[in-house]
């Protein structure tokens, strides 16, 4: 023992453990293992922790499905708020500025109380006291008593001449006529049930087509109308799109209600003096009797007349007025001269094409409920308040 007197205590503990049973040294390494794994064990619970906390698992193990469905639940519910599918639904499109707002004309003075547009009578002693009107007879050879001297009518695509589509809307029955395709000889269901509408009131009824088959499901099965209004299958209806050079083309704005406004949306383009209107203005129209098969189906009605096929491929095209029932050959409109570009060819199409295109006139930044339904017809252009200018 004398030896180790002068022995650093690095040195005693070897010498001492050396000096250990061998139960004490056993002892000795269960006590570190114990704390490593205690070490380990801290250090996976830390891990468990921290992966819950990111990858959103319960205490089990296993995916947190109530949190993950509120979240999915969440994300739905804003897509379903960033694209609605209509007006009804809510959109931000609604909450901008219609600059085209109470922009049709009434008057053409500067002082602005002349009346200009107002309807007046078609003829006095005698003497006509309009421009030409519409709808005529557009039958292939027809030709009107009205000398339009040098106004003609645009005759390519109304998008080639800088125009655009600023409203749609649809008469009961056919205002044009075009014998043997819808004329006096057309058919459809009842009077009664084509004639009614929300206010309760008879609108006159324009020409029918001749597709009508009372033994054909497709034309006497009703459809279930969402968005339409006062709309009956197996009916004809001619759908008007007035252009204009003056719409808010490519614009929120560009589709209104009336359809005034979206002609004279933008200042400095439509002329009385110069005359302008029929090289500015123009209305496509086209002839539909309404079927309940989706073989008939077309997505884009609002967008303007259907050109496919046979459709859109047989257009007169001549110079007129407004219609609509405040119009007749006694009260004529002062809306003129325009461009009319009407198919003389009668169509079937699906009545869920008009429910498509009344939802989509719904989503509108305008309000275009006073569209939604049939308006009345203009009764027939008589020969004297025709242009003479149809082409071809």
């Amino acid at each position: 023992m004398a030896d180790n007197k002068n022995a650093s205590p690095e040195s005693i503990t070897p010498m001492m453990s050396s000096g250990k049973n061998e139960s004490e040294s056993k002892n000795g390494s269960s006590w570190i293992d114990i704390l490593s794994l205690v070490l380990i064990a801290a250090t996976a619970i830390i891990a468990i922790v921290t992966l819950i906390s990111v990858k959103g698992l319960s205490p089990a193990g296993t995916p947190d499905v109530a949190a993950s469905t509120t979240a999915a639940a969440s994300s739905a519910k804003a897509i379903a708020t960033e694209i609605p599918m209509s007006a009804e639904a809510g959109s931000m499109i609604h909450e901008g500025e219609n600059v085209c707002v109470n922009k049709k004309p009434y008057h053409a003075n500067a002082a602005g109380d002349d009346n200009y547009f107002k309807n007046t009578e078609c003829m006095k002693d005698n003497v006509v006291q309009v421009l030409e009107q519409a709808g005529a007879n557009i039958t292939v050879g027809f030709v009107g008593g009205m000398d339009a001297g040098n106004r003609f009518p645009m005759t390519e695509p109304y998008w080639k001449e800088g125009l655009c589509p600023v409203n749609v809307h649809w008469h009961l029955g056919a205002e044009h006529l075009s014998v043997g395709e819808f004329d006096e000889a057309g058919s459809g269901p009842a009077e009664s049930k084509m004639r009614k509408l929300l206010a309760g009131s008879d609108v006159r009824e324009g020409f029918r087509c001749h597709h009508y088959d009372a033994s054909d499901a497709k034309f006497t099965t009703e459809y279930e109308w969402k968005h339409c209004k006062d709309m009956h299958v197996g009916n004809t209806y001619e759908v008007h799109w007035p252009h204009s050079a003056a719409g808010a083309c490519g614009t929120p704005n560009q589709y209104q209600t009336p359809f005034y406004d979206g002609v004279f949306c933008t200042d400095g383009i439509i002329s009385l003096d110069p005359l302008n209107t029929y090289q500015k203005i123009g209305v496509q129209g086209q002839v539909f009797t309404i079927v309940n098969d989706e073989a008939y189906y077309y997505p884009d009605l609002i967008r303007g007349m259907i050109v496919d096929g046979e459709m859109g491929q047989d257009i007169s095209k001549y110079t007129g007025s407004t219609t609509g029932t405040s119009r007749s050959n006694t009260m004529c409109s002062m809306y003129t001269p325009i461009t009319w570009q009407v198919d003389r060819k009668c169509h079937m199409i699906s009545a869920s094409s008009f429910d498509k295109m009344c939802a989509d006139m719904k989503a509108q930044r305008d309000d275009m409920t006073d569209d939604l339904h049939p308006h009345g017809a203009r009764e027939l252009v008589a020969e004297h308040l025709s242009a003479n200018n149809m082409v071809p």
